[in-house]
């Protein structure tokens, strides 16, 4: 009888040394558990700043349509360039307050693709490229399509530029120039050649959204960072210039930038050493 005892006091042994390793399993497995949840819990919530101005700027866009459609072309103009303080603004709030999601990723896309795809494409269509037929409808629909192409090219190469460039014309870019137009000509007489030029317009910015072009970007700029007096004093400046004539200052800065790309890739071009330097 004394040899089944010591068996089942050995075998009471081997399970109790065994058995803090498996109650520290059982912790770590729990920690884990407790950890996955609270991720659950963090992934179901957004952020409400960054993403609030991301929904006023597709208010702007989805305004701007139903204006234009309504031949209220100067409130529909205006009402793209609110979408684009809007836009200009989310990013930066995010970044500043490190409020940064993949989900504020997408939807800034989705926003944009309303505001500066669509909506600048109905603009111009309601305006005067329906006059063109189907020339019009296709001048528009290049613009918009490009302008998706172009979104869906940004969000696949997010990290992997240089911040310093755009690769293409931005789309908010793209929306003020062909905003700028309208907001400078839909008073004037509609005649066939102002037509055409609207659709080459239209067309050519839809088709340097998508092209190999750099831009120099505005996102880095350090917005924490001392900067010269000088800085502020022009910026102000740009502002007194701009509440002149808005439409005809933003049309023009609008077409100086949209040219920069491709006097910038030809510079390139003719100056190889540039690019080695």
């Amino acid at each position: 009888m004394s040899e089944p005892i010591i068996s089942i006091d050995k075998k009471a042994r081997a399970e109790s040394s065994q058995s803090p390793d498996n109650s520290q399993k059982t912790g770590e497995s729990s920690a884990e558990a407790v950890d996955h949840e609270n991720d659950v819990h963090r992934r179901k919530g957004i952020y409400l700043l960054p993403n609030l101005l991301t929904s006023g700027a597709m208010f702007g866009g989805f305004y701007a349509i139903l204006a234009a459609m309504d031949g209220n072309f100067a409130f529909a103009a205006i009402a793209i360039y609110v979408a684009m303080l809007f836009d200009g603004l989310d990013g930066r709030v995010a970044r500043l307050t490190n409020t940064q999601s993949e989900f504020g990723v997408q939807y800034d896309s989705l926003s944009d693709m309303v505001s500066f795809g669509v909506a600048p494409a109905v603009l111009m269509f309601s305006w005067i490229l329906e006059s063109l037929g189907n020339v019009g409808w296709a001048a528009a629909f290049v613009y918009a399509s490009c302008a998706a192409l172009r979104l869906a090219r940004f969000n696949v190469q997010v990290g992997s530029t240089d911040e310093r460039f755009f690769i293409g014309l931005a789309s908010p870019a793209a929306a003020g120039l062909v905003a700028a137009l309208v907001w400078c000509a839909h008073g004037w007489e509609e005649t066939r050649a102002l037509a055409v030029i609207a659709a080459l317009v239209t067309a050519s910015a839809g088709l340097l959204m998508v092209a190999n072009v750099r831009y120099y970007s505005a996102k880095a700029i350090d917005l924490k960072g001392r900067v010269p007096f000088v800085v502020i004093l022009s910026l102000i400046m740009i502002l007194v210039i701009i509440s002149i004539d808005p439409p005809r200052v933003l049309l023009i800065m609008a077409v100086i930038y949209a040219f920069s790309g491709p006097c910038l890739w030809a510079w390139h071009k003719l100056n190889p050493a540039v690019n080695k330097a």
